[in-house]
Order: structure tokens, then C-alpha cells, then sequence
């Protein structure tokens, strides 16, 4: 169960170019629950107060989001909230670019591509980081990342993955042009170097230690923990319903954070109920969390309004908005990519 629920949460960063409305809203039918709360986000506060509703997939960085909604948080807080789990990525990027929805929790490389798309929005908290949950399996005899010159590498050339390795490949002076990438998804991948069908690969959890688990010749050369802004899960919310519903993402906010601080003080109980969610064992998912990084209060205020900081988030942004448009995932950079950060949330929330 656990690959599964991975393999669906980095797919394609490419949305639907040109897809028309009616494409947006047959996505939108697809997913769980009736989504008319939110099909106009800004007459929710009138239609009902403190309505709120998200859109997302599985995902293991959304365990302090299934404790707080399981414990009766988001209800304590007044909150009327309304979890839309979605068959896909582009299915909840497309609920979201046809107001189905009034929020999301997308990988940062999204949030580009959706911005680039003319969504307006506000990015109100950080999910997780990867710290160790996304990695590159190379051969014994591969004894640096300088060494990847001229080397075949598996990897996911639609998605983070790729920008994860280019952005390693450019701490050491190499750039794309010096290798050559075998688009390869995660899983694929990870299969492929563990066959001998490649030396080097890029992948993620559960498959990237297993891989190196099960090979004699090859280990984890590079890993996310080194890189800790690369690969980023967000919660953002449509500019309008903020506006209208601040009260709502406080409370979500407040909420949210509230079942971090239980899955802190509580972890068993609390991996029982993100187990429970993702349909997987505690002990599948306590080995799942300890690849991502769950940051605090403290760490997403410095992340999401200080500059000065090496974790703020807007640096990392434009880094992936560079690239997305240089890979040509994207036809236009988005212009003031810190104006997407709104810190005021985290600033105010109380436990």
C-alpha cells in the first residue's frame, strides 16, 4: 500500500495547457464528496460561515491534517471543513483552477506551473520538506556526483525528480547537457538500477532504500536531507477566499498545526490514524515520516516571511520557476514569486 499512495503524489508537472472548462469540471467530478460548498469560494463566509474546502491526494505529509480533522480540531475551531481526496494531481489542480475548491496542498513545483496558468492565490503554510525521503542510487564504483558526466541516468524528467537532480548536478559545475536522462518514473527507475539496467537513478520512499538495500554494489549517493527546499508540500489557498474567509484559514491553520503538535506528543495514536487514512501499517508510515520534515510554527514563519533566512521559501521558488521555464513546462515565469508568501497565518496562530 505504501508505493502506492507515493507513487501518486509527484506526477507530471505540465497541467492541461489550453484545457477548456468543461475539461476543469469533469476533473472536478471525479473526486470524493460534493463540492458545491466551494463553487464560489467568495460566498462561502455568507452561504456558510467558516466553510472551507481542500483538495489533495493521499500523502504522508498530510498526517497532522488527518489527526486534526480525526480529533475534532478543525470542528473546535468552528470550522466547517471539507476533505476532497482526488484520483490524481491534475485532477485537484484543475478543481482548483475552476474555483471547486477553495484550497490545495500541492509540491511547490505546482504552485509554479499554477501560478503560471493565471491562478491567484496565497501560499499560507508549508506541509513538509523532503529530508531524506527523495534520493539518487549510484554504483559503487560512481565515487562522487562529478562522476555522473557522461553517465545514463533513470530519472523523472516531468517531474521534481529532475529538477532535484539538476539542481545537484549545478553545485558541482555540470548541467543537463552532460548527461543523458532516461525518463523513467520513481519506480521504474529505482527497478532499473537494481537490474543493472543503469548505474545511476533517481527515486524516492519506500523504493529508494529498499533499492539500496537490495543491491551489493550501490548505495544512496545524494539524498534530499542535504538539499531540505528542493522538494517542498504546500497548503495555499485561492487570493478571493482568503480575502473573504480569513477567520477560516486561521482556524484551519490553527488546526492544522495543533495536530502536528498531537502527532508530537502522541505519535503513536497519531500514526494509527494516518495509517488509517492511507491505508497502510504505523510501521510503514513512521518509517515514511522520518524522510520528510514537518516544520513547526517557528520554521514557517522563517520560511515563508524571512528573507534573510537559507529556508525562505521564495529563493527555492524562483530557483524551480528558472527552471520549469527553461524546460519549457511553463510559458511565462511568474513575476514576484515572494508575493506568493503569506506568512500573516502562522504569525497568528495559537495551539
Amino acid at each position: 500500500m505504501t508505493s502506492q499512495y507515493k507513487l501518486r503524489r509527484r506526477h507530471a508537472l505540465q497541467l492541461m495547457a489550453g484545457a477548456t472548462s468543461a475539461a476543469l469540471l469533469h476533473a472536478c467530478g471525479q473526486s470524493s464528496g460534493d463540492n458545491s460548498s466551494a463553487s464560489n469560494p467568495t460566498a462561502n463566509s455568507t452561504a456558510k460561515k467558516m466553510s472551507l474546502s481542500l483538495g489533495t491526494i493521499p500523502w504522508v505529509g498530510q498526517v497532522p491534517l488527518y489527526v486534526a480533522q480525526e480529533k475534532g480540531f478543525y470542528e473546535e475551531a468552528g470550522l466547517d471543513f471539507s476533505l476532497k481526496i482526488f484520483s490524481s494531481n491534475g485532477e485537484y489542480m484543475a478543481a482548483f483552477l475552476a474555483n471547486q475548491v477553495d484550497s490545495i496542498s500541492p509540491v511547490s513545483s505546482e504552485a509554479v506551473v499554477l501560478k503560471s496558468q493565471g491562478k491567484d492565490f496565497k501560499i499560507t503554510m508549508v506541509q513538509d520538506n523532503s529530508v531524506g525521503g527523495d534520493g539518487i542510487l549510484a554504483r559503487d564504483s560512481i565515487t562522487s556526483i562529478e562522476d555522473f558526466k557522461g553517465k545514463k541516468i533513470a530519472v523523472d524528467t516531468s517531474g521534481v525528480s529532475y529538477f532535484f537532480l539538476l539542481q545537484i548536478l549545478k553545485e558541482v559545475g555540470l548541467g543537463k547537457e552532460d548527461i543523458t536522462a532516461v525518463n523513467t518514473d520513481p519506480t521504474a527507475a529505482a527497478a532499473a538500477f537494481q537490474s543493472g539496467s543503469v548505474d545511476i537513478a533517481v527515486t524516492y520512499a519506500p523504493y529508494l532504500q529498499q533499492t539500496a538495500d537490495a543491491v551489493t554494489d550501490g548505495r544512496i549517493i545524494y539524498d534530499s536531507s542535504k538539499m531540505p527546499t528542493a522538494i517542498t508540500d504546500l497548503y495555499l489557498f485561492d487570493t478571493a477566499y482568503i480575502e473573504s474567509n480569513l477567520e477560516a484559514v486561521q482556524a484551519f491553520t490553527n488546526a492544522t498545526l495543533r495536530g502536528l503538535q498531537f502527532l508530537q506528543d502522541n505519535r503513536q495514536e497519531a500514526l494509527e490514524i494516518g495509517a488509517a487514512e492511507l491505508d497502510i501499517s504505523t510501521e510503514d508510515l513512521d518509517g515514511d515520516l522520518k524522510g520528510v520534515k514537518l516544520p513547526d510554527q517557528a520554521t514557517n514563519m522563517e520560511m515563508l516571511g524571512d528573507p534573510s533566512s537559507d529556508l525562505y521559501l521564495a529563493n527555492s521558488l524562483q530557483e524551480l520557476s528558472d527552471f520549469l521555464l527553461a524546460e519549457e513546462q511553463i510559458e511565462s515565469a511568474p513575476a514576484d514569486i515572494a508575493a506568493l508568501l503569506d506568512p500573516q497565518f502562522v504569525e497568528a496562530a495559537t495551539i
